[in-house]
């Protein structure tokens, strides 16, 4: 079962780094592209824009899944300075858990944000309703992580190749 999490994880990694390599190198294309559209043609895409943004927030996504992964994310870690390393141990996964299900609800919320930015969206901004579900997705990606963190800690010495 643990080889399974750790394939598991070993192949969310390799997809979430193709995304988001992926949607760097997009953004870049289109924001030269838009940058030569305008200064040497006089015109440009409103499209590029909205794809640009949401493209950040793939890269964004993708990028606080990795970290997470590695445990070099931001931390906010008042009390650690008053814990021993052994207490510090012990609180690594009731926290995973705890931010896994705040994931969860952010992921559970956003998607309700889509579902309403959906509906109401006009015919010319479907496009950025169908990029804005990068927000309940890149939740739920988190979560995802979270959660098989919580199974698996943060060793990665032991963790084993998939074949």
């Amino acid at each position: 079962m643990l080889k399974l999490i750790f394939n598991l994880k070993h192949a969310l990694i390799i997809v979430e780094k193709i995304i988001a390599a992926g949607s760097l190198l997009l953004l870049l294309a289109l924001t030269l592209f838009q940058i030569i559209a305008r200064n040497f043609f006089d015109t440009g895409f409103s499209e590029l824009e909205i794809i640009s943004r949401h493209l950040i927030l793939f890269i964004a996504f993708m990028g606080a899944a990795l970290v997470s992964e590695s445990n070099n994310h931001i931390k906010i870690d008042i009390l650690s300075a008053f814990l021993s390393t052994k207490q510090k141990e012990q609180t690594v996964r009731p926290l995973l858990v705890l931010s896994a299900v705040v994931c969860g609800l952010f992921a559970w919320y956003s998607g309700q944000f889509w579902l309403d930015e959906w509906r109401y969206a006009s015919a010319n901004d479907k496009l950025g309703a169908y990029l804005a579900l990068i927000l309940p997705t890149g939740f739920i990606i988190l979560s995802l992580h979270l959660l098989l963190l919580t199974a698996t800690g943060f060793e990665h010495e032991e963790t084993p190749k998939p074949k």
